[in-house]
């Protein structure tokens, strides 16, 4: 009823673009799934080296699941540096293509091998299948001409033939993505095609792949509707493109490359159709310079960045909320700090996201707890932004980021209306009987004040970074106006209307509560099914609004005897929920670059609950 495989290979055997394709397939196919890409940083990492391995894992079922999964069923070993890096995370009785070519005495001394593993046994309790991938692709390519190298660099797709044939993927999106990917050199094209139904024809007819599994299509486990696979960074393309249609507002990106948002600004680039420009600014802090001139001049403006851009954004980021003007700020995190580890996934700048400026300069702050949720909760930070004209902090992270999951496609009509009226005319009144436009009069219901585009007459006011008057925007050094603007600026984002928090107990007797926030909720909604399909009860919430929390989180909180916060990060949430709440939070945490494992969330789940 479902599989995990895991591809893993040199940095430069195409081992993204293998499971990519297998993922693509998988999702036509009408499987639910869940990826993990796993990549090194270096654009090229020394070859058949330990920290040169790049791995895809991808777990497919016929049911809805909500993880990668914890250990791979198959492993696809291109060279010994992925078979001995990923070796530790396979279990005993699963099976192991690897590519017996690559097993010489070179590359293997390279990760410590000093006798081969398929012949030292030391490989017994695996179900093994020594395949000589390369030699059999370039047997298969010999009349097109190629050299040895260019055939070569096909054994991936014949590693793709391989596995489709024993999963019974299909095969036409694959042979048509290549034709499409190579059209302007139809020779490769050819040839990757050919090696990829070799290696179908080749699991077919071999007598060592004596069965193939077919997991069936999850019919069960979605609603009727439209899918199609999605990375967390495409939804949050869409999302982003989606809110400016609903808003009706150009939309603007000011960005500056870097892992691992990068994805964000090549996809949108591509969308100018629907009024998108970007912009690939210099450095951090010219693309949000950029992005927050765009939204003073009336466009849905937006920033994109990891945590090291974040930290050189504070200062303009500090400027957008006195100047009250709506901007999102998207950060996919990673692992820090300074550089840290640019392609492994991190939790850990929600605490920078909350005070990470000078003075007291809150913003709310959204979190997307799946692939596919990027696309609503990008929605979610736009309809703060633009109605309370405030920056906006989108917490993403690379998990979510490069891991795929099937989305179903909303209708238009289902998505909400963004629409926001910009000032057009004077906007009070005074003692003389004088219409004139103050730029720092509120709304009394969302405390916003007007957006006025600029060379609209008569709207002519000041901006700056300065302390406004609140009310006129004149330039105000009055210690009481000063005090006034920080506490109204903060009683805004408290008031920022969001959904109370719903809370999954089943039984309604649960003593223990599990409190997740952002990518976690996958592997702590299977840790929460383990625990309670052993017979346990524990009872489960998830964040989507950091700031403010949901009005009623306190009460949630105080329904339990036990709250446990599993983050990828130091207790950053659990500091949080203790300040507020004066809970005795308990913090299950990881920092080491991936995600959690849903066996190893259950275990501590389970010592929770018996404690």
């Amino acid at each position: 009823d479902r599989v995990i495989i895991r591809f893993a290979g040199d940095s430069g055997d195409g081992m993204q673009l293998t499971g990519d394709r297998f993922t693509s397939e998988t999702a036509s196919f009408g499987n639910d799934l869940s990826t993990l890409p796993n990549f090194p940083a270096e654009i090229r990492a020394p070859a058949g080296t330990l920290p040169g391995v790049s791995s895809f894992q991808l777990h497919f079922a016929d049911h809805d699941i909500l993880t990668p999964g914890d250990a791979p069923n198959v492993l696809v070993a291109m060279n010994p540096a992925a078979l001995k890096a990923n070796l530790g995370d396979v279990p005993r009785g699963a099976e192991i293509i690897v590519n017996t070519d690559e097993f010489t005495k070179r590359p293997m001394a390279k990760v410590g091998y000093e006798t081969s593993p398929l012949e030292d046994g030391s490989l017994e309790g695996y179900h093994v299948h020594p395949v000589p991938l390369t030699t059999l692709t370039i047997e298969a390519l010999k009349d097109f001409g190629l050299s040895r190298k260019e055939a070569e660099r096909s054994k991936n797709m014949f590693a793709l033939g391989l596995l489709s044939w024993m999963y019974h993927r299909p095969t036409e999106g694959t042979e048509k993505f290549l034709r499409q990917k190579f059209a302007k050199k139809p020779q490769i094209a050819e040839a990757n095609v050919a090696a990829f139904r070799a290696g179908w024809n080749f699991g077919e007819t071999t007598e060592d792949f004596a069965v193939s599994y077919e997991v069936a299509p999850a019919t069960t486990a979605f609603p009727a509707g439209t899918y199609r696979n999605i990375s967390g960074n495409l939804a949050l393309s869409y999302g982003l493109i989606a809110a400016s249609r609903q808003a009706d507002l150009p939309l603007f990106l000011g960005s500056y490359p870097i892992t691992p948002a990068s994805d964000i600004l090549h996809e949108l680039s591509r969308h100018k159709n629907f009024g998108v420009r970007t912009f690939q600014a210099e450095d951090e802090i010219a693309g949000i310079g950029a992005a927050l001139g765009a939204a003073f001049g009336g466009a849905l403006a937006v920033t994109t960045t990891s945590g090291p851009g974040v930290a050189l954004k504070s200062e303009t980021i500090g400027l957008a909320v006195s100047l009250e003007l709506p901007l999102l700020v998207i950060d996919i995190q990673r692992g820090g700090p300074s550089t840290g580890l640019p392609t492994k996934t991190e939790q850990a700048d929600l605490l920078q996201a909350m005070y990470g400026r000078n003075g007291e300069a809150p913003v709310p702050i959204v979190a997307p707890r799946t692939p596919a949720d990027c696309f609503d909760a990008t929605l979610d930070a736009a309809r703060i932004a633009l109605a309370y004209r405030t920056p906006v902090f989108l917490l993403s992270d690379g998990y979510l980021a490069n891991g795929s999951e099937p989305w179903r496609i909303p209708e238009i009509d289902d998505l909400p209306d963004l629409r926001v009226q910009f000032t057009t005319g004077p906007n009070h009144v005074l003692a003389d009987g004088t219409e004139v436009f103050w730029p720092y009069k509120r709304d009394p219901e969302t405390l916003a004040r007007p957006w006025a585009v600029p060379g609209t007459p008569g709207l002519e006011h000041r901006i700056g970074g300065i302390e406004k008057q609140d009310g006129t925007g004149n330039i105000s050094y009055d210690p009481a106006n000063h005090d006034h603007m920080v506490r109204i600026r903060q009683a805004k984002v408290d008031g920022v209307r969001v959904p109370d928090l719903e809370v999954d107990d089943p039984t309604g007797d649960a003593r223990t509560l599990v409190l997740g926030w952002g990518s976690t909720y996958g592997p702590i909604t299977a840790a929460v099914r383990r625990v309670r399909a052993a017979g346990d009860r524990v009872a489960q919430a998830h964040l989507r609004h950091l700031n403010p929390f949901p009005a009623n989180l306190g009460k949630v909180l105080g329904d339990y005897d036990k709250v446990v916060v599993p983050e990828m990060n130091l207790g950053q949430l659990a500091t949080l929920i203790r300040a507020r709440h004066l809970v005795d939070a308990r913090s299950y945490t990881q920092v080491n670059g991936m995600p959690f494992k849903a066996e190893q969330l259950a275990a501590a789940l389970k010592e929770a609950i018996d404690d």
